[in-house]
């Protein structure tokens, strides 16, 4: 069955081996499409191949089961450490088997969702921002360290400390922290406090100094600039150089009263950037290589209006990818002019 490139679906085989115009051997016979190879075929200029038959998709009800299952792992995160938040501004501190109980079965089962993106979208929610930050912060620092070859034990203790990053804000006055205006230095001294106040709270709570370290130092900046202490690069723990880049991303891509939630690629570019004299490189370059992959696939709001899907992740410049609008290809790179400006679930 002979085929346009951009009928193609995942699941499809093809039929016979695959070459471009100019005889280069793109795919072999018998090669199973995904997304990725679609992408390959155009980027090779192929126009039609021979496929031996379309696949089914996928059945709905696995992709709805995954979601479903992913979301309540969420609801009893973002409950559990409502609880703990309470718990520690009654008393100044919380109980650590508790957390434990709820985060260890959470963040292990994160090992079974590969697509990030998908999961950032599904806490695309508008629940209390510091409890849904504090969720996003420990799955993404989780993942960074996973990434990053941390052992199991390691990886959950750094989630953990992610999840745990802003406990501290049980301190600061809610009109404060909801504050829709600018806030005034002597404020922004106040809410800066968060760091300190999570340090005493968790070593209150757990024999484990480096959650509350990274508590302390998720602000600090390796150029000196962050707080409480401005401490530079071989000063800030490693955990707390992973925490800080799931912190920093989770804060720019959340909806707060104050500010509007930023683009998820747009994020990671800016991400990028502060990895040249804030953030430490390393983490910033994991999270980078194995977040971007999870856009392919993904529908999106084009600047122009338009609707596409990303079908591949532009070699020249990744946070431009190639986009496919009703049959036709954009590719960012040269269309310097137009942006994606959401993202949402396949």
């Amino acid at each position: 069955m002979r085929v346009h490139v951009t009928d193609l679906k995942p699941g499809d085989y093809l039929k016979v081996d695959t070459f471009s115009s100019k005889g280069l051997h793109v795919l072999p016979k018998g090669s199973q499409l995904r997304i990725e190879e679609i992408a390959k075929l155009m980027q090779h200029g192929v126009d039609y191949v021979d496929i031996e038959a379309i696949q089914e998709e996928p059945a709905p009800s696995s992709r709805s089961s995954v979601i479903q299952s992913a979301s309540r792992n969420f609801d009893t995160m973002i409950d559990g450490f409502e609880s703990v938040y309470m718990e520690a501004l009654t008393k100044g501190s919380f109980n650590q088997s508790v957390v434990d109980d709820i985060l260890q079965p959470s963040l292990e089962s994160l090992d079974k969702h590969k697509d990030v993106v998908s999961l950032l979208l599904l806490l695309d929610r508008e629940d209390n921002y510091t409890y849904n930050h504090s969720l996003q912060v420990g799955m993404l620092s989780y993942y960074i360290a996973t990434w990053l070859g941390y052992s199991k034990k390691e990886c959950y203790e750094i989630g953990r400390a992610g999840y745990l990053i802003d406990i501290g804000k049980c301190r600061i006055s809610p009109e404060l922290l909801n504050k829709p205006g600018k806030l005034t230095a002597a404020e922004y001294d106040e809410v800066k406090l968060h760091t300190i106040y999570g340090y005493e709270i968790i070593r209150n709570s757990m024999d484990d100094p480096y959650t509350a370290l990274v508590a302390l130092q998720h602000h600090e900046r390796e150029d000196g600039s962050g707080y409480p202490h401005n401490l530079t690069k071989d000063d800030i723990h490693p955990y707390s150089q992973i925490a800080a880049v799931a912190d920093i991303y989770s804060a720019m891509t959340s909806a707060r009263i104050y500010q509007s939630k930023q683009e998820l690629i747009s994020v990671l570019r800016e991400i990028n950037t502060l990895s040249f004299g804030k953030l430490n490189g390393k983490p910033v370059q994991a999270f980078i290589q194995h977040l971007m992959p999870n856009f392919i696939g993904k529908r999106v709001l084009l600047s122009t209006g338009d609707m596409g899907v990303i079908i591949m992740n532009n070699p020249l410049d990744v946070f431009r990818p190639l986009v496919q609008i009703e049959g036709k290809f954009l590719d960012l790179a040269r269309e310097r002019t137009i942006a994606v400006v959401e993202i949402y679930m396949e």
